[in-house]
């Protein structure tokens, strides 16, 4: 099995009830942040200083980096999104994020309503096997902790 040499295992979910569109493993993740902008008020009379509300979540792009997968499927998301005009084909991403040694999962991150919005080949060469990702860049709207004892941290 691939994954057992990479860091990280992608999992992508559109919904369907052939169970998940894509399993890939990648050697590097990155763009998984959040940040929220706070609303800063002045109140009368509160010479203090101001007053600070949470405001808009906002999300990162998921960049995954130097992946292998078993079929073309996150290549056929990709186009069925970005060119068959398919734009509701939005996804559901839980990227598995192993122990040092690959025996176990050490936590997962959950990211919803996900986009492909890009997507780049390797260099080809002859000695290398199974169908490789040089990159690839998701858009996502929410962001989830799961922790390996089935908590879930809302984010």
């Amino acid at each position: 099995m691939i994954h057992q040499t990479f860091n990280f295992m992608i999992r992508i979910d559109t919904g369907g009830d052939g169970g998940p569109l894509c399993e890939a493993a990648f050697a590097e993740c990155a763009g998984l942040e959040m940040s929220a902008a706070p609303k800063t008020l002045r109140e009368g009379g509160n010479n203090a200083g101001p007053v600070h509300l949470a405001g808009p979540v906002s999300y990162g792009t998921l960049a995954l980096k130097r992946g292998m997968s078993e079929n073309f499927d996150l290549w056929t998301w990709f186009e069925q999104v970005n060119r068959d005009g398919e734009r509701h084909r939005r996804a559901d991403c839980e990227i598995e994020v192993r122990t040092p040694d690959h025996s176990a999962t050490a936590y997962s991150l959950r990211l919803t309503r996900c986009l492909p919005v890009k997507l780049k080949a390797p260099d080809l060469n002859a000695r290398e096997g199974g169908i490789a990702i040089e990159e690839m860049e998701i858009a996502y709207e929410g962001m989830r902790l799961v922790l390996p004892t089935g908590g879930d941290q809302r984010a």
